[in-house]
C-alpha cells in the first residue's frame, strides 16, 4: 500500500519541490495553497504525471476548520497519514516598530498556529497507526534572529521549541518529530533582495550560493524516511552559513 504525505504551503517553491520528491518515490501526495488556484492545479498535474494520486486544497491553514477538512478528506481517501510536513509560511521585512498588529497576527496564524492545528489533528491518526513522522520547516533565523525580521524569527524560534517538546511527547508512540532549519534558499520569498544584496549574502555562505528548492525537497524526503531513532532534532540546511 502506498504511503501518504501532507505538505502545507505546497503550490510553489519549497513546498512544491518537497511534494515532487515524494511523488517521484511513489507516495500519495496531498498539497495545499492559500491564494493561487492556478499554481496549485499546475503542481497537482506535475505530481499526477509521475503516476501517483494527489489531493489539492485551496485555503488558509491558519484556519482550524480548513485544516480539519484536509486531514479528514486525506484519511477518508487514503486511509491514513504517514508524514506531515508543515511548510506554509510568510515573511515580513521591516522595523518592528512599523509592524502592524494585524500583520503580527497574520504571521503568527500562518507560520505557527497552522503547525499546531495540523499536528493536533494528525496525531490521533498516527497514534492509531502506531507510526508517523512530522517535519516542520523552520529557518536559521529561529535560532539566530534576523534584524528587520523579528516577527518571522519569533515564529520560527517557536517552531523549533514546539518540535523538540512534541518529539519527546510522541517518541514513546513511535512518532518522530523533527525540523529542517533552512538558510538562504532561492525562492520567491527572497526576490525582495537586489542582485547586489544577493551577491553579498552569497559571499557569507561557505558554499558560495543559495540552496535550491529541489535540494530541500530531496533532503526532506531523506529525513522523512530515515531511521525512527532520529527525532527531536533541528537539522540545519544552510550551506555552512551559520
Amino acid at each position: 500500500m502506498s504511503q501518504t504525505v501532507i505538505i502545507t504551503g505546497s503550490s510553489r517553491g519549497i513546498g512544491r519541490s518537497i511534494a515532487l520528491s515524494f511523488a517521484a518515490a511513489g507516495w500519495n501526495v496531498v498539497i495545499n495553497g492559500c491564494h493561487n488556484q492556478a499554481a496549485l492545479e499546475e503542481t497537482k498535474q506535475e505530481i499526477e504525471k509521475l503516476g501517483v494520486n494527489c489531493l489539492s486544497f485551496l485555503g488558509d491553514v491558519g484556519n482550524y476548520e480548513f485544516v480539519s477538512t484536509i486531514i479528514e478528506e486525506t484519511k477518508n481517501t487514503f486511509g491514513g497519514v504517514d508524514v506531515l510536513i508543515n511548510n506554509a509560511g510568510i515573511a515580513s521585512i521591516g522595523l518592528l516598530q512599523d509592524l502592524s498588529p494585524s500583520k503580527w497576527e497574520e504571521l503568527l496564524s500562518t507560520n505557527l498556529s497552522s503547525v499546531f492545528y495540523s499536528c493536533k489533528q494528525v496525531i490521533p491518526i498516527m497514534l492509531s497507526q502506531k507510526a508517523g513522522h512530522i517535519i516542520n520547516i523552520s529557518s536559521v533565523w529561529g535560532q539566530f534572529g534576523a534584524s528587520c525580521e523579528v516577527a518571522y524569527s519569533a515564529t520560527k524560534g517557536a517552531i523549533d521549541s514546539f518540535t523538540k517538546a512534541l518529539a519527546k511527547e510522541l517518541a514513546p508512540s513511535n512518532i518522530q518529530v523533527n525540523a529542517i532549519s533552512l538558510g538562504m534558499i532561492d525562492t520567491e520569498m527572497n526576490r525582495c533582495f537586489s542582485p547586489e544584496e544577493v551577491a553579498a549574502l552569497e559571499e557569507e555562505i561557505p558554499m558560495g550560493r543559495m540552496g535550491t528548492p529541489k535540494e530541500v525537497g530531496d533532503f526532506v524526503f531523506q529525513i522523512a524516511t530515515a531511521s525512527s531513532y532520529l527525532t527531536g532534532q533541528i537539522i540545519r540546511f544552510d550551506g555552512g552559513w551559520m
